[in-house]
């Protein structure tokens, strides 16, 4: 068995790869690392979020931890994914695993692990892990455990209240008197998520939807994507509210839709949010973002006068780069978002209570903070489309477009190119085609982003006969 860390953790199919068993050499090579890191002295936070059976795979994990010496604290209840990484960071812990799938669908489960310094683990420390793990199968060396009974007795595990200090941090970080005071009409979805109840005991007068317990997500992934977001859209537009925020299944990521009742996408949540660092909270430093996110990144940054860098996709990229900087805020197309100040992490819910504090501290909707935004910058519209190629097809397209030699697409001279991740190929009025092979799986993701509707389908459209779909 091989164990591959994605973008952001192990992910597998319960039952299938996400076995108690993998997750016991997974567990084990996790406390192996720690030991040969010194870390193992600082203890481990192990949180879990809603998902079928990740309470017991929480559980596994930390017996094995105090099986190998390694005291645990364990939340006491499910919790979102950024108020575990906070504890971490708190408690000075040597890393934390979250068992989670974040947004994808019901029957995946993951174990993400978070370094000491409260964020993801880095590309270094995951290839690490997998050598551990590799190693450890080699040597059919078992994990090793004690009960969780045992551990709670010993006091080598011990109960964690994760919720409390996360709040409090928040509540350092946005005005949440000022929020409760403008009584903004806001209904918020958790999509039955680890973020369920959170966002309605910070601010009782909100509405929450689909927080109650069920495994299966309403049969749909927990993903704040437009697709997934039908009912709380209905809400905004019935008048009743103003704002819909939405969480994904760990509540590291967010979604909205805006007073209009359309669905506000990850790039104007950045956009807003970043606009609104700088201009009301007076905060300062250099922006990341990844190289499918939108180029109103970019010219706000030189509005600014603010350092830009561009990561490959994935928070992991985004973190060390907040490690190394002095970082204002970083984000990605997914919805991930990460603020100065704060984890060097994505978190949903401090994004969501961000957009609040924009909102009340300016008087108006998202929708008019976007427009004022375009009214200086300019207009700009994104799609992502999805395709299903085989393997050897894609193979294919790779070493062709490696190779180079498109001098234009869809009518339009290539001004620069950027294969960081994936091909990105930008034009003349900034306009830009992003062609990415899945590294996973069976799958070519196309991006584009211009200044008029039309362009970006007809970017699209070129994007697909070139990849020969």
């Amino acid at each position: 068995m091989q164990i591959k860390f994605g973008t952001d953790g192990w992910r597998g199919v319960i039952a299938r790869e996400f076995t108690f068993d993998n997750v016991a050499v997974v567990a084990q090579a996790t406390m192996d690392y720690l030991h040969e890191q010194g870390l193992a002295g600082r203890g481990l936070v192990v949180g879990y979020d809603r998902r079928f059976l990740s309470r017991d795979f929480a559980e596994l994990t930390a017996e094995i931890a105090a099986g190998n010496g390694i005291n645990v604290w364990m939340t006491d209840g499910y919790a979102p994914t950024p108020a575990v990484s906070w504890a971490v960071r708190e408690l000075k812990a040597g890393a934390g695993v979250m068992i989670t799938a974040s947004h994808n669908p019901p029957k995946y489960n993951g174990f993400k692990v978070k370094e000491s310094f409260g964020g993801s683990a880095r590309p270094s420390t995951t290839k690490a892990l997998e050598d551990v793990v590799a190693s450890n199968l080699a040597a059919g060396k078992r994990p090793r455990s004690i009960s969780f009974s045992s551990g709670l007795s010993s006091g080598n595990i011990q109960v964690l209240d994760a919720k409390t200090p996360y709040f409090r941090q928040l509540a350092n970080y946005v005005d949440l008197d000022l929020i409760r005071r403008a009584e903004i009409p806001v209904v918020a979805d958790p999509m039955y998520g680890a973020g369920s109840g959170f966002i309605q005991e910070l601010l009782p007068h909100a509405l929450e939807i689909h927080n109650g317990e069920n495994p299966g997500f309403g049969g749909q992934p927990p993903e704040p994507i437009d697709m997934h977001l039908t009912e709380l859209a209905d809400l905004v537009r019935s008048g009743r509210y103003t704002v819909g925020l939405a969480l994904d299944g760990d509540a590291d990521r967010i979604g909205a839709v805006d007073e209009t009742g359309e669905f506000f996408s990850s790039h104007r949540i950045f956009t807003v949010l970043l606009r609104h660092l700088y201009e009301r909270k007076g905060l300062r430093g250099g922006v990341v973002k990844t190289v499918s996110t939108t180029r109103m990144i970019d010219l706000l940054c030189e509005k600014y006068g603010l350092q830009l860098f561009e990561t490959p996709i994935g928070f992991k990229h985004i973190c060390e780069l907040m490690l190394e900087n002095d970082i204002l805020m970083g984000g990605e197309e997914s919805g991930g978002l990460g603020v100065k100040g704060h984890i060097p992490e994505r978190d949903g819910i401090l994004m969501g209570l961000l957009l609040l504090e924009a909102m009340a501290m300016s008087g108006k909707g998202l929708r008019r903070l976007l427009d004022e935004t375009m009214e200086e910058i300019g207009n700009f519209f994104y799609n992502r489309i999805d395709l299903q190629i085989a393997n050897e097809a894609k193979e294919k397209l790779i070493t062709r477009l490696q190779a180079g030699g498109l001098e234009t697409i869809a009518g339009r001279k290539v001004a620069g190119e950027n294969f960081r991740d994936g091909f990105k190929y930008i034009f003349e009025n900034g306009s830009w085609l992003l062609i990415r092979p899945s590294g996973t799986e069976p799958v070519l993701r196309l991006y584009s982003e211009a200044g008029e509707q039309h362009v970006v389908q007809e970017l699209l459209k070129a994007g697909r006969e070139i990849a020969g779909i």
